[in-house]
Formats: C-alpha cells, structure tokens, sequence
C-alpha cells in the first residue's frame, strides 16, 4: 500500500493549501482537478498546461488513483454493478443506473456496515472501514470510463454499502468536488445523500453543503423499526423525525426524502400507510416506496402486486408525495439492499 497521499483526497480549496505548504502555487490546484475531474486523466504527465518539473514532482509526491476495477456486471435492464478494489485488496461496489434523461452513480462511503439493518445484505458484512475521500471520488471516475459515448453521470446517490453520516468528513470533502464548478460540476440538487437516521450529523451535513437528505424511514412504529433498523434503540422515530421537523434548511424546496421499504407481513398494511402522514406531518417530505428486494442474507420477501398498489393508495390518499420506484439491477445484486459483493464471496470461498 502506498504511503503517498492521494490529490483526490483533497477538495480544491484544501488542494490550494496543500500545495502551497509545497511551494507549488496554489491556482496550481485547479489545472489539475480540471485533468483528474473534467477530462478523466488521471496520468501527470499527460497534464500539459503543468511544467515538466511540476509534473515531475507531483508523480513523484502523489497518487492519482485509489480504486481499479475488478469485475463488472451488466444487468438485462442496463444497470451496471462495478466491484472495485482499493490499494489494500478491500472491495466496494458501485452501481450505474442509465434512465433517458439521467444517468444516475450509487456510491459507496464505507468497506462494509456497522449498523445492521435486517434487511440490507451489507449489513451482513459488518464493518471493515471507511472510505477515504480518494476511493468515493475515484468511484466517479472509474463508472464514469464505463459508460458509453455520449452518456455522462449526471446524479449521484450515497446509497451504496455503509452509512454515509458515519464518514462524515470524508463524505463532505467528496461532495465538495463533485459539486465544484471546476471539478465535477454536478449541480447541488442532483446529489443525494443517504442516512438510516445518525441524528447529530443531519444539521451538519445540510449546513455545509447543499445537497439533498434521503431517510431511510421504512416502519411508522419504534417496535417495528426497531427490528429492521436497530439504530432506532438509540435515535428513535420522534427524535429522529422531530430533529427534522425543526430544521429552518429543509423546505418545500429542498424536501427530505423518505425511503420506505415494502417488506410483506412486516410494515405494508393500510394501517401502516395510514400512520405515515400524521407522523411527517411538518416535515416537507416525498415519500419513495421501495417494493423489497430479496436476497440470501435476509429472511424477508418483497409484498404482491395488489398490496403495494394498496398501500400507495393508500399514501397518496392522505396527500403526501409519494412515488413508487421499481428497482433496477435484480438480477445482478445491484438493486436497493442488495450490495453484499457476491464475487468477493465466491472468489475467497
């Protein structure tokens, strides 16, 4: 593993710094975000508007990559599951998922997750470590080579393995980059981040960046959400919920989106679609329900068609924004709950 730092670990305005400790300029700091971020090069020396001497001394000081890939996987319906592997041999999974108007990037923040959700194969996995701004950053990159000409990522979700808020610092840095105009220039309200609930850094992260909030609410009862998400023992629905209910930066124009995954007998009566909108009620909110995707690690199954039609009527009839969202990738393990990287699995069995 090398002991060179990695210049993705670094925002542009933290690259500056760094820089200028070195006695390299610090403007150098946007000639090259803008190879490693808008042109894809992640190779010094072909960074030409650098002096030689400058290019020198940054191969010889820092690393420009910090993932490869080692195996993709094409799904039927055009999603496509990386599995990639860090300078240390740990290995993470990021998802692509091409629609007509949007191409959308799932990223991972951690190796692994520590918080157990019963019904999410990474949780099964528990916790390796976390993700360095480098390897969520060098995600991007990698998915971005796969696509085909013409195609470019245009959303990115932290919805991949790990909890996001439990890397925080990291995963501030990475949004930094991805929403800087001279590194990836993705706008704000098309990067989405992703919590079960680690209520001490919701208001942080919506403070320092403006991005877009997804909770993963999935049960309107504490006995319930309790079992499928066990960080309730220590945040429960009313802290959790009356944390966002107090929040002056969520609004209806920057909503928070409540995940909601269907999981027959378990949360998917009309009682429970009922219950949601007394419970959001003051929280500027849409609500995605999630029909269960099933898998080896996990005892529960996905409701029929006639029950999830049922309780988005249900939903929609008490005035909150709902959406049903299909999922995409099931038959390569790439859908929402799924990423448990079978082939690391296979190849060390």
């Amino acid at each position: 593993m090398s002991a060179r730092p990695s210049l993705k670990d670094h925002s542009i305005e933290r690259l500056r710094e760094r820089f200028g400790q070195q006695g390299i300029p610090p403007y150098r700091a946007e000639q090259v975000a803008g190879w490693l971020y808008r042109k894809g090069v992640d190779d010094i020396s072909a960074m030409t508007d650098l002096s030689r001497e400058l290019r020198e001394t940054l191969a010889r000081d820092w690393e420009t990559t910090a993932l490869e890939v080692e195996s993709l996987h094409h799904s039927v319906d055009e999603t496509v599951k990386a599995i990639l592997v860090a300078r240390d041999g740990a290995r993470v999974e990021s998802v692509l998922i091409p629609e007509e108007d949007r191409t959308t990037l799932c990223v991972s923040t951690q190796v692994g997750c520590p918080l157990a959700c019963s019904f999410c194969a990474t949780g099964k996995l528990g916790l390796t470590r976390n993700l360095s701004t480098a390897e969520i950053i060098d995600q991007v990159c990698r998915m971005r080579a796969v696509l085909g000409e013409g195609r470019r990522i245009t959303n990115v979700v932290f919805m991949g393995m790990g909890e996001p808020l439990l890397n925080f610092d990291n995963v501030i840095e990475a949004i930094r980059l991805l929403i800087h105009p001279k590194a990836f220039a993705i706008a704000p309200r098309r990067v989405t981040v992703s919590t079960v609930g680690v209520v001490p850094r919701i208001e942080p992260l919506l403070r320092s960046v403006p991005v877009n909030l997804a909770v993963s609410l999935h049960a309107t009862t504490d006995e319930v959400r309790n079992e499928l998400v066990p960080l309730n023992r220590k945040f429960p629905l009313d802290v959790l919920l009356g944390t966002l209910r107090d929040l002056d930066c969520i609004t209806r124009q920057r909503p928070v989106f409540f995940e909601y995954t269907l999981i027959a007998g378990i949360n998917d009566s009309p009682e429970d679609a009922r219950r949601l909108a007394p419970l959001l009620r003051g929280i500027p909110s849409k609500i995605n329900l999630i029909p269960m995707n099933p898998h080896e690690d996990s005892p529960h199954a996905s409701p029929s068609e006639a029950v999830i039609d049922c309780f988005l009527r249900e939903v929609a009839a008490t005035g909150l924004r709902v959406t049903l969202r299909r999922s995409r990738g099931r038959d390569i393990q790439a859908a929402c709950g799924q990423l448990a990287l079978r082939s690391g699995r296979e190849a060390a069995a």
